[in-house]
């Protein structure tokens, strides 16, 4: 049995406008490694033709393989389902949307043949993206970076290599809301990045809309810190503070002077401060106990519709659900 040196994972979800490109371009870059590989497309539950094309590129090309899954599970599912069936010593992961430039692989290659066990893509700037988009995303990034007290790179997506004893450690994690590139910080090894410049997307339209990524904000604040919490306390001690300080005051004039407040608007106000903290912090607990439910269903992460181009023998790392083999 051959040794596969180089596992390249690709989650798509209707990326039927621009697949055939991607595979295209992976192929030259791979290629030209000189080494052995494989091409791992998980196709995330797409409902145009990604699948049938992948499948036919599998039939005549043995470094193809498809990972079908019988519905949409999510992007951060998609990618773990491929490192479950990955084989390679290196293990790349890359959008099918061509905004990461596969030729980048090439750096990240030369960075793992240095020592390093993860190589992360850190962008410089994001081309085709809108303002609210770019200043979200820098947002987000830099509020993780606070909030958690793991070093999580900033301006980084999950455009990576990793070490095939990352990639082990990694199918040990079984959370189910998945933030990879968390993840892969926590895990720790020695990192390095590479910088590049973001492309526009070549064909279709983004699998992130601003839903997707406030839940992918969440699911990466919730996973690695309890700050909101704590916060949460915090900021309900001082206004619990400020409210007896008030009411201290509401008293004394009542007692030692002749004066009253006059109406009802700032007890409104007051009321509308507190209800609505208060409201706030029920859905910042909501957040954390509803992630604790999923993770006590012990559901499998992902189902398996298909698998096609893998050898008999080839089995994931875990045990995922597997419908038609």
């Amino acid at each position: 049995m051959n040794r596969v040196t180089y596992s390249v994972i690709v989650p798509m979800y209707n990326e039927e406008a621009v697949i055939e490109e991607t595979y295209r371009r992976l192929k030259k870059v791979m290629s030209g490694t000189g080494a052995s590989y494989e091409l791992l497309f998980v196709n995330d539950g797409s409902r145009d033709r990604c699948p049938a094309i992948i499948r036919d590129y599998a039939y005549w090309d043995d470094t193809v393989k498809l990972i079908d899954f019988s519905r949409n599970f999510g992007h951060q599912i998609a990618i773990t389902a491929g490192m479950d069936y990955a084989e390679g010593e290196a293990v790349i992961i890359i959008d099918a949307d061509l905004q990461d430039p596969p030729e980048l692989i090439y750096d990240m290659i030369a960075k793992w043949r240095e020592g390093y066990e993860v190589v992360y893509a850190q962008r410089m700037k994001r081309n085709g993206e809108t303002w609210f988009k770019k200043s979200s995303a820098s947002l987000f990034y830099r509020l993780l970076r606070a909030s958690t007290e793991i070093d999580i790179p900033v301006d980084t997506g999950d455009f990576r290599l990793m070490d095939r004893k990352v990639v082990e450690e990694m199918k040990k994690l079984p959370e189910n809301n998945r933030f990879v590139r968390g993840l892969v910080s926590w895990v720790g090894f020695r990192q390095t990045s590479v910088e590049y410049e973001r492309d526009e997307r070549l064909a279709g339209e983004t699998k992130y809309p601003l839903k997707r990524m406030i839940k992918l904000c969440l699911d990466g604040i919730t996973s690695f810190s309890i700050k909101p919490l704590k916060l949460s306390g915090y900021l309900g001690a001082l206004l619990s503070a400020s409210g007896f300080l008030y009411l201290l005051y509401v008293l004394y004039l009542a007692v030692f002077t002749d004066e009253t407040l006059r109406g009802w608007a700032s007890l409104v106000s007051v009321m509308l401060l507190f209800n609505g903290f208060i409201l706030l912090m029920l859905g910042i607990m909501g957040e954390y106990i509803g992630r604790i439910y999923d993770e006590t269903k012990g559901r499998p992460l992902y189902v398996v519709r298909e698998v096609y181009g893998m050898r008999d023998g080839d089995k994931p790392g875990r045990t995922p659900l597997v419908v038609n083999r």
